[in-house]
C-alpha cells in the first residue's frame, strides 16, 4: 500500500523561523519534500516559543511571525501544504486571552495546548504547579475554544487540569503528542483513565517518538509497547501519530526523521497490525478529528 501520513505535532515552524530555512527543505527532521513521499500526507505545525524568554518583539509578536511564515509558505507551496494545519503550544503564547484565541482561530489554528511546561493563567502544567487545575480564566478559555471549534490539547497539561477539562468538555479531547504512563512512568504521558476519557470523547492521542517519553531502551519494541497498550484499551479509533519532530528529540526505534516512518509501519505489520489499523493510526483517526475524512469501522 502507499502509506498515508498525518501527524499531530511538530516544532518545525519555530525551527524555520530561527534558521531561516523554508518548510520545503530543511536540515531538521521534517520538511515538505520528505512529506510528499506519503499519500495523502499532512502535518500539524505548532507555533511555539518558550514563554519564559520574551523576545524583542514580544511573545505574541513571535507568534505572529510564525503565523506569517506559515501563511507565506502555504501561498508558495499550496499543493504540498493542502493538509498543513496550525496549532499553538501553550495558551500563554496567546496571553491566555480569549480575544487572542479568536484572532488565532481566524488564522486557521485548529488546536491549542492549554499549557506547555510552564504553569500559566489557564492551568498548572505536568511539571510546574502540577496540583493546580483550570482557573476561571482557564474555563473561559476552554469555553471560547469550543465555541470556535478549536481543539483543546491536553499534552503537557497537569493531571488536575485534565480532570477539570474532562468534566466540562463538550467535544472531543485531544492529546497531540503523549504516550502511555503505564508503559513509561513520566508525567508527560497519559494514565489509562485519561486515555479512556479521550477515547470516550471521540478524541485522538498522537504517540510521541521522543525516547525520553517512550522509555525502556528506546527501541522499536519499546515504541510499539505504547501502541500495544492503548490498543488493549480499545484504542483502535483513538491512536494517531504525534512525532514531536524538531522539538529537540531523538526518535525511538532508529527513526531519525519523517522519512523513516516506513520503519514504524513495517514493524507494525510484523507485529500483526492489519493494513486498516495501520492506515487508521497513520492517517484516518486524526483526519476524522480534523474533519478530513468520515469515520470508518476498524
Amino acid at each position: 500500500m502507499r502509506l498515508p501520513y498525518l501527524d499531530g505535532h511538530c516544532d518545525t515552524l519555530s525551527r524555520c523561523l530561527v534558521t531561516g530555512e523554508s518548510l520545503l527543505k530543511t536540515c531538521g527532521q521534517l520538511d515538505l519534500t520528505r512529506l510528499s513521499a506519503y499519500e495523502p500526507a499532512g502535518q500539524m505545525f505548532a507555533i511555539f516559543h518558550d514563554g519564559a524568554r520574551v523576545p524583542p518583539e514580544g511573545i505574541f509578536g513571535r507568534v505572529r511571525r510564525q503565523y506569517d511564515l506559515f501563511r507565506r509558505e502555504k501561498e508558495r507551496y499550496g499543493v504540498l501544504m493542502e493538509r498543513a494545519f496550525l496549532s499553538v503550544e501553550g495558551s500563554e503564547l496567546l496571553e491566555c486571552s480569549t480575544e487572542r484565541l479568536e484572532e488565532a482561530a481566524l488564522w486557521g489554528v485548529r488546536a491549542v495546548n492549554l499549557t506547555w511546561n510552564h504553569a500559566n493563567a489557564v492551568s498548572g502544567s505536568h511539571c510546574d504547579d502540577p496540583g493546580r487545575g483550570l482557573s476561571e480564566t482557564g474555563r473561559a478559555f476552554v469555553r471560547k475554544a469550543e465555541s470556535l471549534c478549536v481543539l483543546t490539547d491536553v499534552s503537557h497539561l497537569s493531571d488536575a487540569g485534565f480532570r477539570d477539562l474532562e468534566k466540562m468538555a463538550r467535544g472531543p479531547l485531544f492529546a497531540s503528542h503523549s504516550n502511555s504512563r503505564a508503559v513509561c512512568n513520566h508525567t508527560r504521558n497519559l494514565t489509562d483513565d485519561q486515555f479512556r476519557a479521550i477515547r470516550d470523547s471521540g478524541g485522538v492521542v498522537g504517540i510521541n517518538l521522543y525516547t525520553v517519553f517512550v522509555g525502556g531502551d528506546g527501541s522499536m519494541d519499546a515504541l510499539l509497547a505504547h501502541f500495544d497498550h492503548f490498543l488493549e484499551l480499545d484504542g483502535a479509533r483513538t491512536l494517531a501519530l504525534g512525532s514531536d519532530w524538531d522539538g529537540g528529540i531523538t526518535g525511538a526505534g532508529g527513526i531519525r526523521g519523517v522519512e523513516d516512518m516506513t520503519l514504524l509501519a513495517a514493524a507494525m505489520e510484523r507485529r500483526g497490525y492489519g493494513e486498516r489499523l495501520i492506515r487508521a493510526i497513520f492517517y484516518e483517526n486524526l483526519a476524522r478529528l480534523l474533519g478530513l475524512a468520515p469515520a470508518q469501522e476498524i
